[in-house]
């Protein structure tokens, strides 16, 4: 009787062991992102996908407002206290966190043949030595528009400068619609879904931000001061008190068919599927005149890292590995309409809105923001001295040729071009 009750205790005290081995294989990641609109698509699609196929290793995504990332993640870097996986923006910001040892270095992570140098250079060092993020998709820039409101006023897309303003001038007269959705509180989507984006037009893409970098162009030359005019002239056509409109303040005019156009990134696609109650088209920047050489800024926006004090960095890289597969991009791509993946897979979109936005690299010339790539190292930060005067033009409350020549003495304060 004895040995039966002591069989039966060292079982139940195996089973227990067991159960508790079990329990503390069980390892949690958390994602770090600014991307809070993505929250129900990670915890829907994006994390089942992951955790069927491995067992024992469990996702949090865990994003902050976009414009509290950078500071929020720095801070949690600096105190050890960020997550295992980190989203990366592209080029000089993430670069920043590799070159201090917070972001370890992914060149040799399984997957990377994935991806062509030029997917990847939004996150490999200047010499081309180091990859330290996978890259996950790039976005374009562009209007969209609601082609119900369109249609119901006989207008059509426009193809240049003219015809957009032309637009811009009916809608007004017309007053059923604010011509355009687009606010300058939050200062980013002034030079992030203003500048930036009609600026290539302007600048000739990428001859013109390399010449730039190289020192061969200044932000007072007229390739960057003639974006600021036109937008100068946005200030009529985007409606009383734009002033004080944010950033949602701006998405929730289109959606709920108050505005005509929205200055745009395809990143909204996935949102405003979900919230707009009518049909939507695309039409990209506007030449100056018919038969120009058109450009789109198609950016890599989006990679992920490993946290270099990541207490699971084998599991980590498990992930990371499954990121930079086809079946990620394929998940993601779709789930995430207007985020275009980089893998050099090919992926089959099903949204319309998206094919329409990315059909544009068959007849225009992609390029890079201007201020990403080594031009906002110092201080002060041309990116974030952009959007400051991005906004400041539109509102009226400096020119366009002081803009221009703030940004290019601040720039002078620390960038010296490469000989």
């Amino acid at each position: 009787m004895k040995n039966n009750v002591l069989k039966g205790l060292l079982l139940a005290s195996s089973l227990l062991t067991s159960v508790g081995f079990a329990h503390a294989a069980d390892v949690t990641l958390t994602v770090e992102s600014w991307r809070n609109d993505d929250l129900q698509i990670w915890q829907e699609k994006i994390i089942p996908a992951f955790e069927a196929k491995n067992p024992g290793i469990k996702i949090v995504f865990s994003p902050t407002a976009p414009t509290e990332y950078n500071a929020s993640l720095n801070a949690k870097l600096d105190a050890g206290s960020a997550g295992d996986i980190i989203t990366c923006r592209p080029f000089d910001a993430s670069l920043d966190l590799f070159n201090k040892k917070q972001l370890s270095d992914l060149t040799s992570l399984k997957g990377m043949d994935n991806f062509s140098p030029v997917a990847k250079a939004a996150w490999t060092t200047d010499d081309g030595k180091s990859t330290f993020c996978v890259p996950m998709a790039s976005v374009i820039h562009g209007f969209i528009y609601n082609k119900d409101a369109f249609d119901k006023l006989g207008l059509k897309v426009p193809a240049t400068r003219d015809e957009f303003f032309a637009l811009l001038d009916k809608l007004k007269a017309d007053g059923t619609y604010i011509p355009m959705a687009m606010g300058t509180k939050d200062l980013w989507e002034a030079a992030t879904m203003g500048y930036q984006n009609i600026g290539p037009n302007y600048w000739k893409g990428e001859d013109g931000r390399l010449a730039l970098i190289a020192g061969k162009q200044k932000l007072t030359d007229a390739p960057w001061v003639d974006p600021f005019n036109e937008l100068a002239k946005w200030k009529p056509y985007l409606g009383d008190g734009f002033e004080a409109q944010s950033y949602s303040d701006s998405q929730n005019l289109f959606t709920l068919g108050k505005a005509a156009i929205y200055p745009a990134g395809s990143w909204e696609i996935a949102l405003f599927n979900t919230q707009a109650q009518f049909k939507m088209g695309a039409f990209p920047p506007p030449v100056a005149k018919a038969g120009d050489t058109a450009y789109i800024s198609d950016h890599p926006d989006i990679g992920v890292g490993l946290n270099a004090k990541s207490t699971h960095p084998e599991e980590a890289k498990k992930f990371l590995t499954w990121v930079a597969s086809d079946e990620f991009a394929n998940i993601y791509a779709n789930a995430l309409p207007g985020f275009f993946s980089l893998n050099s897979h090919p992926v089959k979109m099903s949204d319309p809105l998206a094919q329409e936005f990315v059909s544009w690299r068959d007849n225009h010339k992609s390029t890079v923001r201007s201020t990403y790539q080594i031009l906002s190292r110092g201080t002060p930060n041309l990116e974030n001295e952009t959007w400051t005067a991005s906004a400041n033009v539109i509102n009226g409350t400096q020119t366009p040729v002081a803009a221009a020549q703030k940004l290019q003495d601040g720039l002078d304060k620390w960038f010296k071009p490469a000989k």
